[in-house]
């Protein structure tokens, strides 16, 4: 069985042949928001559905936080804490060292946000995050209820201001920064039960604002939903058939073929050379000869 799709031949020397993918559990409803604590040996990840973030280690899958007030994705900030978003509340949270929990953001300019989706940390600390409405659409992942502000990514400055930094998109989902924060990525999946357009925008970011935004890549199957970088600038992107594998150029180079829908992913391990796959019901890992950029 091949695990890999090799379309650009430099995508060969990014995966190994006696590495496969592996599936480390099952069972989940939707999992989503992969994190990894390389201190503590272990992934946290959502299974929002159920109300639930999961601990992953080779010891095997405990619970670590249930009610999760539907929390989806999660990163680490810059000191190593745990940052959020939380569908149920509507909300961006940090856990502190202590387990108690800090709110970073819940509204903005009064008015509550949507159902917080992805969250990403910028090299100068600050706290950036997707705001769609997917959360409050249906009672799935959170619970319904009336939209109050547009779907936007929301940017929270170190002293805790908050700024709509983009605010044209209709449903902005995935984010990843460049290597250098150069660039930003961001994975527009549309307004749900829409035929909007689905693809990946690319941002220049000078003085710490996103410009000259266009469209960088258009998965398919499926769409873009969690997105993460490697060393050299790669960008590697959820689909419905796997994880994809995106030169900093745009042209597609390789595949990972995963046998459900990949909703995130990040990378961990060791070396950071792991890359963990949140798809569907199940998480699955395989070690590529890549590093990714990721948090402590």
């Amino acid at each position: 069985m091949s695990f890999f799709e090799v379309i650009d031949p430099v995508f060969a020397t990014y995966v190994l042949g006696n590495a496969p993918v592996k599936r480390l559990a099952t069972g989940f409803d939707w999992t989503e928001g992969p994190v990894w604590f390389g201190d503590a040996g272990c992934l946290l990840f959502s299974d929002i559905p159920n109300n639930r973030i999961v601990r992953w280690s080779e010891d095997g899958v405990t619970t670590y936080r249930q009610p999760s007030n539907y929390a989806n994705g999660h990163t680490r900030d810059r000191q190593g804490r745990l940052v959020s978003c939380e569908h149920g509340t509507r909300r961006v949270t940090r856990t502190e060292w202590d387990g108690s929990i800090t709110v970073i953001a819940d509204s903005y300019q009064g008015k509550r946000l949507n159902s917080p989706n992805d969250v990403i940390v910028a090299p100068d600390g600050a706290i950036w995050f997707s705001d769609p409405h997917y959360g409050i659409m249906t009672d799935y992942e959170g619970a319904k209820a009336a939209q109050e502000l547009p779907c936007s990514v929301y940017r929270v400055s170190p002293d805790g201001g908050i700024e709509a930094v983009i605010t044209d998109m209709q449903g902005p989902n995935g984010l990843a920064f460049s290597p250098d924060g150069s660039r930003l990525y961001v994975a527009d999946t549309g307004r749900m039960f829409s035929s909007d357009p689905q693809h990946i925008h690319v941002f220049e970011m000078v003085d710490g604002r996103p410009v000259n935004g266009r469209i960088f890549h258009v998965v398919t199957p499926g769409c873009a939903d969690g997105m993460r970088v490697d060393t050299d600038g790669n960008l590697w992107s959820s689909a419905a058939d796997g994880v994809h594998c995106i030169a900093p150029d745009g042209h597609l180079m390789g595949k990972i073929l995963v046998p459900e829908m990949v909703s995130n992913l990040c990378f961990g391990g060791h070396s950071k050379h792991r890359l963990f796959i949140t798809a569907t019901t199940s998480v699955y890992s395989v070690v590529l000869n890549r590093r990714g950029i990721q948090a402590p």
